[in-house]
């Protein structure tokens, strides 16, 4: 019989956590996956209607960009009942966490898709969404990998049709030089900068309470490290 060692044992038994939870993610009742066949096709079959056909009612959508295991998708949707939140993430084993948090606190207001965030106007209808939330995205530091990084305007085009006049975009990020090119892309897009600090915690009296009391895993842990955490508020 073959014995691992300690270190390829934890390293196996955490893969077949991640495949369990990855199959088991599929089979939550909050969690739809596009896949890029139907993103140049159909789309997600609850585009246009996720109020009608999921939600149940008329409140507002506020969508989490790269939520990972979703706290912050979960934690607005625990203090704003009167809205409804959706994650997306690719990562299926992420994911599950916030899914599962949501369905075992029988919290209506949660949903998650799991999907590449290019294919977002496949999963909302024009004008569907009333407010984006970018919670410590990979800053895609080389100039190379600028297309990728979530607030290019390639990106914020696409957040352009699926808002609502005027909707509004949150980013939260410890990357400085993140946070300065998405101001320089405000400017250069001419859109509305609502609020912005490279320090959130220096000064929280002006703004909601929430933006500072919940935390991604990320931002616990760059806090922790010392890093000064950015934010910024701008509408399309």
């Amino acid at each position: 019989m073959r014995v691992l060692k300690p270190k390829k044992f934890n390293s196996y038994m955490g893969a077949k956590r991640k495949i369990k939870k990855f199959a088991e993610v599929n089979t939550f009742f909050n969690c739809f996956f596009l896949s890029f066949e139907q993103s140049k096709a159909e789309g997600l079959p609850l585009k246009g209607n996720w109020k009608r056909d999921f939600f149940k009612n008329e409140n507002p959508i506020i969508l989490e960009l790269g939520c990972g295991k979703g706290e912050y998708t979960v934690g607005l949707a625990q203090r704003y009942p009167d809205k409804n939140f959706i994650g997306v993430d690719i990562k299926g084993n992420r994911i599950w966490t916030g899914a599962k948090t949501a369905i075992e606190n029988n919290m209506n207001n949660v949903a998650f898709i799991r999907t590449r965030i290019d294919f977002i106007e496949a999963c909302f209808a024009n004008h569907e969404i009333d407010e984006i939330w970018i919670t410590f995205p990979d800053p895609q530091p080389q100039k190379t990998r600028e297309r990728n990084r979530l607030t290019n305007p390639m990106f914020i085009r696409r957040y352009t049709n699926i808002l609502k006049q005027e909707g509004i975009i949150n980013l939260k990020t410890d990357n400085k030089p993140f946070y300065d090119y998405t101001l320089e892309v405000i400017e250069a897009q001419k859109l509305k900068l609502l609020d912005n600090t490279d320090d959130l915690y220096v000064d929280t009296s002006k703004r909601d309470e929430a933006l500072t009391t919940i935390k991604t895993y990320y931002e616990k842990k760059f806090s922790d490290l010392g890093f000064k955490i950015c934010y910024l508020k701008f509408s399309v």
